[in-house]
């Protein structure tokens, strides 16, 4: 299985061509605890720790790729994304945050909070990352995650529309998904098959619909 799990580490941190690192090489590193999982190497007890040690020093190295080899971010919405690099880590910090007594979505915007308990949540260790980053208020640098902010319904509310938003803007985006590799431990479904035949370039294809509107967050 050597020769299917390391082609998705090796994408796990970025393209060494086009010097570029986005939420599809991010995607790559969730493939292989994926695929390590069906091998029973992981087991769902190892979820928790997988997140908090494994993923959280998994996004510590791409943060220093990106920073010392200053990579473009690859597929980014500007403003207009969580993050200009990161997905998962928003969705695993918004469901570790599920059912806190105390912090709310609206949390981010106390800086005592987001620098308190930035180490131990990694949602609001993303949002202390963006802020030392983009050097501004979350409302004007990441409107994104100051709508979100505002979610009524408390995290579990803001994890199923990170879910929802993952599936739409990365796992549905031909962009990202044409460089994703598949084999017996990760199979391309079935029912994709018909729809990739008559995709964009494909004989008799529709030309190309104009590009989509910026993502939103949908609760």
């Amino acid at each position: 299985m050597e020769e299917e799990l390391a082609p998705y580490l090796e994408d796990s941190f970025g393209n060494a061509t086009r010097l570029d690192y986005g939420s599809g090489h991010e995607t790559n590193f969730a493939a292989l605890l994926f695929c390590l999982a069906r091998l029973g190497i992981l087991v769902p007890a190892d979820g928790p720790a997988l997140v908090m040690r494994v993923f959280s020093k998994y996004l510590e190295l791409a943060r220093a790729l990106q920073r010392v080899y200053c990579l473009e971010p690859a597929g980014s919405h500007g403003v207009w994304g969580l993050d200009d690099y990161q997905f998962l880590a928003f969705l695993f910090g918004a469901a570790q945050l599920a059912g806190h007594p105390h912090i709310r979505p609206s949390s981010i915007h106390s800086a005592d909070i987001v620098e308190t308990y930035g180490d131990q949540y990694l949602y609001l260790g993303c949002v202390r990352h963006v802020l030392a980053v983009k050097k501004g208020p979350i409302a004007t640098t990441s409107p994104m995650l100051n709508d979100i902010s505002g979610v009524r319904g408390g995290w579990e509310k803001v994890t199923s529309g990170l879910v929802k938003m993952f599936k739409g803007e990365v796992l549905m985006k031909l962009p990202i998904m044409q460089h994703f590799l598949f084999g017996s431990l990760l199979p391309f479904p079935e029912e994709a098959g018909p729809e990739a035949e008559s995709g964009p370039g494909a004989p008799g294809a529709a030309p190309r619909a104009p590009a989509p509107p910026p993502p939103r967050f949908a609760p």
